[in-house]
């Protein structure tokens, strides 16, 4: 996995939490914690956002995936799709 591909991958869930959840892709740098840090990433935003992540990048989460640790901060959801699909 490059650099390249990480921020590539990153930008792109900047601009889907912004879609979903309103604001600008810039709303949503690598840093920004995602699980309990984000009000309106409710339950029924996380299922939109896990259906658009498998629709977008064409791979399934598992149940296992969905943790705090993968779902940390869009850097680290990043990394795990970008090891996911490569």
């Amino acid at each position: 996995m490059t650099d390249m591909m990480l921020t590539r991958t990153a930008d792109v869930l900047a601009s889907m939490l912004a879609e979903l959840l309103g604001g600008s892709p810039s709303d949503y740098p690598p840093d920004t914690e995602l699980f309990g840090s984000l009000p309106q990433l409710d339950s029924l935003a996380l299922v939109e956002l896990i259906t658009a992540i498998e629709d977008r990048f064409e791979f399934e989460l598992d149940e296992e995936d969905i943790t705090a640790e993968v779902f940390g901060t869009v850097d680290s959801l990043a990394r795990h799709i970008d090891t996911c699909t490569s």
